[in-house]
């Protein structure tokens, strides 16, 4: 495995106070920068202080957008350990982002190796109160200097860290969710398996349009039949119809979302009937009618778990659980917020600790 070579930032900034952090807007003072060439592979990975990059204007993820990218959390546990969620599950997605897109494989090892070392150097960043915790963004683009459509040569990968305040500012509430009926997303085939900037360029104009209409977030329908439910803008998404739990199937154009994983993982090892199949909206709203549909809600690694009250399509709406936080939804973000703070014990081996090695 190759040495990571480490240049310090000459000054070291202090990290802002919890009160002001938001999500995205502040940056820790190092990151992690890894090359690709054609003929030589991956090389030349190194930490070095967080800053300006240089790109030529041809790059060529800037005129055809081959990039792909991933999302992960550490946290400051109770007893002040860092913690890293799924870390190796998120590589190993980046790894399968990689192949859709045509980018060379990277070594999971040495990605793993690296995000360590980086947060060891960075962990004054990661912040205590509950609710906060350090993102994590590692991301891959093609640079070559090249107009023409055609794989690139070369790459450059990156990690960034931003400490964040809680998703939940106002509180632990259900959101509005629109049910989009003409814009569609990605198809099977598509890039919608891969975590790739175009996806969420593609969402852009129906969130817009949604927000202006007082709602949070969109709902996709599959872009052939605008008849199969498959995930939220940002989120997969659960409906619990009776006693039993139900998620779309994945099938080559909804995310793989890791937090979809730990919300599977966790209620059938509580001993609910969890299903993954294809479930049609009129079947939603028919539940819902039938008083069987007891809650809704999204997952995913900026929110965890995100409790849905209402729903609308076509015009209809229709209110989930008197828009109040169903038990499943309370629970599982709960024990799995638990898990990421060191309150709750980690039975599934889903946290990886960070070795203090500059004490």
């Amino acid at each position: 495995m190759a040495d990571i070579k480490v240049t310090l930032a000459a000054e070291r900034n202090t990290p802002p106070s919890e009160d002001v952090l938001g999500f995205g807007k502040i940056f820790t003072d190092h990151m992690f920068v890894m090359d690709y060439i054609t003929g030589q592979g991956w090389h030349n990975p190194r930490i070095v202080p967080y800053g300006e990059v240089p790109l030529y204007p041809s790059a060529m993820v800037l005129h055809y957008g081959q990039a792909i990218f991933e999302g992960i959390k550490a946290f400051r546990t109770i007893d002040n350990r860092v913690a890293i969620y799924r870390p190796v599950d998120h590589l190993n997605r980046l790894n399968r982002s990689a192949e859709i897109l045509c980018i060379p494989k990277l070594d999971v090892e040495l990605l793993h190796k690296g995000l360590n070392q980086l947060i060891d150097i960075d962990r004054q960043w990661v912040p205590a109160p509950l609710g906060t915790s350090l993102y994590i963004r590692p991301f891959v683009i093609a640079a070559d200097p090249y107009i023409g459509v055609k794989v690139a040569d070369h790459y450059t990968y990156f990690v960034i860290l931003s400490p964040v305040g809680a998703y939940y500012a106002s509180g632990f509430k259900p959101v509005k969710i629109k049910v989009e009926q003409y814009y569609a997303r990605t198809v099977k085939g598509g890039l919608g398996e891969a975590k790739t900037p175009g996806n969420y360029a593609a969402s852009l104009k129906a969130s817009e349009e949604a927000k202006k209409e007082g709602f949070t977030q969109v709902l996709w329908l599959d872009a052939v039949e605008k008849k199969y439910v498959e995930e939220v803008g940002t989120m997969n998404i659960f409906f619990k119809i009776d006693d039993e739990l139900i998620t779309p199937e994945l099938n080559g154009s909804i995310l793989a979302g890791i937090t979809r994983r730990s919300v599977i993982e966790a209620a059938r090892d509580w001993g609910m009937k969890v299903t993954e199949r294809r479930i049609a909206i009129e079947e939603i709203y028919a539940a819902h009618s039938q008083g069987r549909l007891r809650e809704v809600f999204g997952s995913g690694t900026a929110a965890v778990i995100s409790p849905v009250g209402e729903l609308s399509w076509q015009g209809k709406k229709i209110i989930i659980n008197n828009n109040q936080t169903g038990e499943t939804s309370q629970k599982l973000f709960d024990y799995i917020t638990g898990i990421q703070q060191g309150r709750v014990d980690d039975k599934f081996g889903w946290i990886h600790e960070v070795a203090n090695l500059h004490k």
